[in-house]
């Protein structure tokens, strides 16, 4: 219980906290890492072979620097979408198949075990947050996370000019339940907390998890997604690998009956009422990742 106590300032103040002991072999990570430089060293042309346009509605693939929006702004990053590996003829949006690059084999490999290792360390931290919500600690993996919702980006980010006011990815906050950062060692993350901006500095052996809007939502606020942003002075290349462990894509996500729903709290930064949404999961994602990338939502979805 002291780690489910741990769990539980950590998601009342700042919505960030360290994972260790997370059991992931150093070699798959470093595997992971080896493999994703050598996909981002390559021209653009032979990146662009698994753009996202060829990845149809799953969404999955390469997209360049500038082609993803963070609150309307192109972001000062490059990067692959993958997830988990769905039957090609499924029809629902943001599933189906990935798109591995042809030229870095080793990637596919990679990308497929970290999944299926991350998985499981996902509902190990689910049941830790249950527990520090007074819950039994398989209630979200019997119900919201018995068939999860899996994304999983990596991201490349290019040193920002001196000076400049670029940002790899602007403040935002995710929109499921929870988020397993992995970073290099060239930093860049930083928080949004009630003291003001923070680092989050990358530390050897750990991720980075942060909770995200459907767990705020699913708390009435007690926990409360952060506001986070990145920025890379580092003078070096910055990879990250986000990986979004969230609700079944048909759970309805209201809040929970035994936890106390709190009275607002510090102000949310995009002035948004998590509280509002009705619907499915999978709506309430596929409507903001349509605002990431319009192109693909009037392509895909035709939507304008």
């Amino acid at each position: 219980m002291a780690a489910a106590r741990q769990i539980e300032a950590a998601c009342t103040d700042s919505g960030f906290f360290y994972v260790c002991g997370h059991g992931v072999p150093d070699r798959l990570i470093a595997e992971l890492d080896d493999s994703a430089r050598r996909f981002f060293a390559l021209p653009l042309e032979r990146k662009m072979h698994i753009s996202m346009d060829r990845g149809g509605r799953a969404w999955r693939g390469f997209f360049p620097v500038g082609g993803e929006l963070t609150s309307g702004r192109p972001d000062l990053k490059e990067g692959v979408y993958f997830g988990a590996e769905a039957e090609a003829d499924d029809q629902r949006p943001l599933h189906g198949r990935n798109l591995f690059p042809a030229e870095v084999p080793e990637l596919r490999e990679a990308v497929l075990r970290y999944l299926e290792r991350l998985t499981g360390v996902g509902q190990a931290v689910m049941r830790g947050i249950a527990l520090s919500l007074g819950l039994d600690e398989d209630y979200f993996a019997s119900g919201y996370t018995a068939a999860p919702t899996i994304l999983f980006r990596i991201f490349h980010y290019p040193p920002s000019p001196p000076g400049s006011d670029d940002w790899g990815v602007g403040e935002h906050t995710d929109y499921g339940l929870l988020t397993l950062l992995l970073q290099d060692g060239n930093g860049g993350l930083q928080v949004h907390t009630s003291r003001g901006w923070i680092e989050a500095p990358p530390i050897p052996g750990t991720f980075v998890c942060n909770i995200g809007d459907m767990l705020d939502r699913l708390t009435g606020g007690h926990y409360r997604s952060t506001p986070h942003r990145v920025r890379n002075v580092s003078g070096r290349d910055r990879l990250s690998f986000p990986f979004f462990f969230d609700p079944g894509w048909d759970c309805e996500v209201p809040p929970l009956p035994s936890i106390p729903q709190q009275d607002g709290g510090r102000p949310r930064w995009d002035g948004q009422d998590l509280r509002a949404f009705s619907g499915t999961y999978g709506e309430y994602l596929l409507g903001k990742v349509a605002k990431v990338f319009p192109q693909l939502r009037d392509e895909v979805l035709g939507q304008p």
